[in-house]
């Protein structure tokens, strides 16, 4: 057996189309759609992030302005920039590139957004309406991945879950299979036995940071494997936290690294932009 791939790039493109065709529709009712972004320093990373997130934007038809603050700019003007932004009715969604340069709090900075425009699902407000099952927006990585269980058909409800890492990922993910009617079992770094946990999963999400952690012997024989990680080798090639041709022999489904939930993550950015686009226009009427 050799498991289906779940393609993160053509199901993104699908979600794109669908997104270009509700903002120009938006557009011909006389309303926008804006996304900005917040840029601080000059991480190699971010600003290939932010690239890709404005080029997105361009392609589906929502305005995008990137604010490229020096690394040295005081806590205070960034607070001041959001505020405007927050004020601002040409901006539905405003996203602050992490991380920021030392001596500016993460915390505090993602607290100043105004929750309906915390496109990225971080703000604690938002945090707090996911847990209770009355979100505005979700976090963008669990929303695709949520996004692709349900392309691709996998009965949530009833199954057993899996997820190892209790991070940004690990967390809401936890929640939103939940919410959706699986049983979930959250593994982290004192977790012992683990293989115990992860072969019982019929979904198994994986979201450390650690490559090829995952081998094919953790792994339930038809399980659908969701790789989140993201890990860079000596030889320059990206590869998730899963034995991907391995576990592939093993799995049902599953996800490849580069190619797989990444493409997903700015699709539903785009998509939390133009609900808050919706919702704002409706306000506006």
């Amino acid at each position: 057996m050799s498991a289906n791939i779940i393609d993160g790039k053509q199901i993104a493109q699908g979600v794109r189309a669908d997104l270009a065709r509700q903002v120009a529709e938006i557009k011909q009712q006389g309303n926008h759609v804006g996304l900005d972004v917040i840029l601080v320093g000059n991480d190699p990373a971010s600003e290939i992030y932010v690239r890709n997130k404005v080029r997105a934007c361009q392609e589906v038809g929502i305005t995008s302005n990137v604010h490229h603050l020096p690394g040295d700019t005081p806590e205070n003007e960034l607070m001041a920039l959001i505020q405007r932004l927050n004020y601002d009715p040409m901006v539905d969604g405003i996203l602050v590139q992490l991380p920021l340069p030392k001596g500016i709090s993460e915390v505090e900075i993602i607290a100043a957004i105004s929750p309906r425009k915390d496109v990225d699902g971080f703000h604690e407000t938002n945090v707090g309406r996911l847990m209770i099952g009355d979100m505005i927006f979700a976090p963008c990585t669990p929303y695709g991945i949520m996004k692709l269980l349900e392309v691709c058909k996998v009965e949530v409800q009833g199954s057993d879950a899996v997820v190892v890492g209790a991070g940004n990922v690990g967390k809401p993910i936890s929640v939103m299979l939940m919410q959706a009617g699986a049983t979930v079992t959250v593994c982290h770094q004192h977790t012992r036995n683990l293989p115990e946990h992860t072969r019982r999963a019929d979904i198994l999400v994986v979201a450390v940071g650690k490559p090829h952690m995952i081998t094919a012997d953790m792994v339930k024989p038809g399980a659908v494997v969701i790789d989140v990680g993201i890990n860079r080798l000596p030889d320059g090639k990206v590869t998730g936290d899963v034995d991907f041709d391995r576990v592939r022999e093993v799995a049902s489904w599953i996800t490849p690294v580069p190619g797989g939930v990444g493409p997903m993550t700015i699709a539903m950015l785009l998509e939390n932009t133009v609900q808050s686009a919706r919702r704002n226009a409706a306000l506006s009427e």
